[in-house]
């Protein structure tokens, strides 16, 4: 095999400009590389790189080939987008697809020592822009959120056009493979059938082989067990029985068993990680709706999670170690599932295997967002070759939980005037793209769980699901997008909501790598430009105002949209989560940033936690206590996650602002196995106004948290100074920070200039109380960071600068 990855020549078509590219990689981080474009990232650089992408551009290289009467083919995938490949001058490939993979024979093209390969990028956009204008009729798309037009028109990343919360750079290259091999047998399509029954797991390993010859040999290992037979009609059929197997469960359910599976024929060998499991979606009808549980080995699990975003705006940015970090972040505040969304990109093989050794399940979107698309026969040939091959590259993965039509394609029928008045035209469309998507999968992978569409009532059902809590999967966004209180996600009972959530501002560790300090307004151009959401400063500055006293100070303002953020989730995930088991599972929009953007990430751009990701960690605990307000009542509830039951201790105290704190009571109760509890009733007119009640739980399991509850919103508090004071000092490699407090302080929050973690964030602090918090370093010099440490609290936040 010969890898042509490494290093490529690119240029413009026109001769204008030239750089040296990295294959895997993009054309926008080449130019950058090279010193041709600035960093799109800083201030408002943006603007003045889109031209890269209205150009044509070539990219080269030469290669040797030693003499020999063997024939080859040539492997490439995810060539983006609309690319034509020529070997020693003669055209072999074209392609239009970023999702897919190719193979071509290139014998007839290839020379003995010497040859000269291009792959020759015409401009996405111009293309999308011609296929608009050769459509019979408009297939329209969200100008709102897409500064390019027309990226429905393509089968392309489509956030690559702008997104409310990515910038707009439509890039271009080569993300895959590019290899040369001899023409010679190779197993194509494995598919891993599991059939689970008294104690034992059936495997059915399926395969075919192409370029074979039937009656060759192929080898199999699955964990200890070793098999080997012949191809017959160009097919490999294994059945293997494993006893007593060891199952694969999401993280806090159990371990993340991975057997490794190998299948070798000839030269050619494939190798797997295989967890064995059961999964299945249960949609059972009742007098409430229908429901929308995922069922693993027998258990009913509620899901706790986000929703995925690529890692990086530009692709050749992505890496398995920010990959990796992303997703660890997710699993250390207790997540259990990931949407990846349908407006991004299928992640690499690598991604899924760390989501199956993390234990993170994940729900698969194909990729289609909130756009109308064309159905016309190459289009939908197109969609279907590109869902089979994915459906084949991803379907063993343990982690994969779900796979979904699309994104938001159902709310785009009533989106636009022109679907709205020819409603019955898009909505075949739809029907039809839907279809070859749904059939395609199931062809392939029989096994499959598909559900059409997110949000959705159920198959066939083209009703309102943002509106609708009766039956399926719910996107709730009348808090944001329609200036809704944090209150009434509690009038909203979903079965399954996986799509909700409330912006904030990036970081300032973050902010700093973008800006000026003289941008640092709200209502700057660059902090403009660095929000993609239509409104979204005037709604977070208009929601602050409804809860907080108004904070002094950009960096102020920074924290609070955090803080502000971070309680609009946890409103939502602790009502949902004591409505269980009518309610199975909450993943808010969104985990992670393609940049550095205000946006609804409770992770910063590269993968900083913001204040929102620390009270993740503590609202999807798998044993939780919360405190709902129903009427003039409030209801203590636990919730238990785990497959064992527990017994929780509650300790309820009313506490004072002048920082008198008085024992209410006591509550000890046993929380059974994936259920919520109801621990005690107590009267809302309990609390003076300038009381708040506070309360500590510990569980038979290791668990344990606090939380406070107030009546009124923060600003009607009149908080005292808790003459915050904290001292810093080295430890183990550690920033040791000493905070106490002289009287109660309400969401105490420590910032570095730099990268890394703390250990805990955004917390309460009674006074006369003490805490020590560590930071870790990502990079920077450890002394150089302790220099640097900041704590914010709610009282200091709207009455000085710390």
């Amino acid at each position: 095999m010969l890898n042509l990855a490494g290093l490529w020549s690119l240029s413009e078509t026109n001769g204008d400009h030239s750089a040296p590219m990295r294959v895997p990689g993009d054309g926008i981080s080449a130019l950058l590389a090279a010193g041709i474009i600035q960093d799109p990232y800083e201030g408002r650089n943006e603007y003045d790189v889109r031209w890269v992408a209205q150009r044509d551009w070539v990219l080269s290289r030469e290669f040797f080939l030693e003499p020999g009467e063997d024939r080859f083919e040539l492997d490439v995938s995810q060539l983006d987008c609309i690319a034509e490949i020529k070997l020693n001058g003669a055209s072999i490939l074209s392609s239009r697809n970023a999702f897919r993979a190719y193979r071509v024979d290139i014998s007839d093209q290839l020379l003995a020592g010497q040859n000269s390969i291009e792959i020759i990028f015409a401009s996405s956009t111009k293309e999308a822009d011609r296929l608009q204008a050769a459509q019979p009729y408009e297939i329209p798309y969200q100008t709102e959120n897409c500064d390019i037009p027309n990226g429905n028109m393509l089968r392309k990343v489509q956030c690559d056009f702008g997104w409310d919360w990515n910038i707009a750079l439509a890039p271009f290259g080569l993300y895959g493979d590019i290899t040369i091999r001899p023409i010679a047998a190779r197993i194509d399509n494995l598919q891993v059938v599991q059939e689970h029954a008294n104690s034992q797991v059936n495997l059915k390993i399926r395969a075919n082989v192409s370029n074979g010859v039937d009656g060759k040999i192929w080898r199999f290992t699955f964990g200890n067990q070793s098999l080997e037979g012949t191809v017959s009609h160009g097919r490999i059929n294994i059945d293997l029985e494993v006893e007593e197997p060891k199952l694969w469960w999401p993280v806090g359910s159990g371990d993340q068993i991975l057997y490794d599976l190998h299948l070798e024929i000839g030269d050619h060998t494939i190798s797997r990680k295989i967890g064995l499991r059961t999964i299945e979606l249960r949609n059972e009808q009742s007098e409430n709706g229908t429901s929308f549980t995922f069922r693993i080995n027998g258990h009913d699990h509620f899901m706790r999670g986000a929703n995925w975003i690529p890692q990086d705006a530009l692709p050749g940015r992505i890496t398995l170690e920010a990959t990796r970090d992303l997703l660890q972040s997710a699993v250390d505040a207790n997540m259990n599932m990931i949407r990846v969304w349908g407006g991004g990109r299928y992640e690499a093989d690598w991604f899924y295997d760390l989501c199956s050794e993390m234990g993170l399940l994940v729900w698969q979107d194909f990729m289609f967002s909130c756009n109308l698309y064309r159905a016309d026969e190459a289009f939908l040939t197109d969609v279907d070759a590109e869902v089979r091959e994915q459906t084949a590259r991803l379907s063993h993965h343990a982690c994969l939980a779900l796979w979904c039509g699309d994104n938001e394609l159902v709310g785009a029928l009533s989106w636009f005037e022109i679907s709205r008045t020819h409603r019955e035209r898009y909505l075949e469309n739809y029907k039809k793209l839907n279809a070859t998507i749904k059939h395609a999968l199931l062809e392939t992978n029989p096994e499959a769980l598909w559900w059409p569409s997110s949000p959705s009532l159920g198959h066939e059902n083209f009703g309102d699901a943002w509106h609708d809590d009766s039956s399926g999967d719910m996107h709730y966004w009348s808090v944001w997008h329609e200036g809704k209180s944090f209150d009434n996600y509690r009038e909203i009972k979903p079965r399954f909501c996986s799509e909700f959530g409330f912006q904030s501002f990036t970081s300032m560790n973050v902010i700093r790598q973008f800006s000026d300090e003289k941008d640092w307004n709200i209502g700057s151009p660059v902090m403009e430009s660095h929000q993609k959401n239509k409104g979204g400063n005037t709604r977070i500055t208009e929601t602050m105002f409804r809860y907080f006293r108004f904070p002094e100070g950009f960096e102020n303002f920074v924290y609070l949209s955090q803080v502000q953020q971070g309680l609009a989730f946890k409103t939502a995930v602790d009502y949902w989560r004591s409505l269980k088991p009518h309610c199975m599972g909450a993943l808010y929009w969104q985990l992670n940033d393609t940049w550095p953007v205000a946006s609804w990430s409770s992770l910063d751009y590269g993968g900083g936690w913001k204040a929102t990701h620390f009270m993740a960690r503590r609202f999807f605990q798998p044993v939780n206590v919360t405190i709902i307000p129903e009427g003039d009542e409030l209801k203590i509830i636990a919730v238990n996650d785990t497959l064992s039951a527990v017994e929780i201790d509650v300790a309820l105290s009313l506490v004072s602002l002048d920082g008198k704190t008085t024992k209410l009571r006591g509550i000890k109760q046993n929380v059974g196995i994936e259920q919520s509890e109801l621990l005690a009733v107590l009267p809302a007119n309990l609390m003076a106004e300038d009381q708040f009640l506070a309360y500590t739980f510990t569980a038979s399991n290791g668990m344990s948290g606090e939380d406070h509850f107030t009546n009124l919103p923060y600003k009607s508090l009149d908080l005292p100074d808790p003459d915050l004071t904290f001292s810093t000092r080295i430890e183990d490699g550690k920033i040791v920070v000493s905070i106490t407090v002289q009287a109660v302080a309400f969401y105490v929050t420590l910032e570095a200039d730099v990268s890394g973690r703390f250990s805990d964030n955004c917390f309460m602090m009674l006074a006369g109380e003490s805490r020590e918090i560590c930071f870790v370093p990502k990079d920077a010099n450890i002394e150089a960071a302790m220099e640097n440490i900041l704590v914010r609290d709610l009282y200091n936040s709207a009455k000085r600068r710390i």
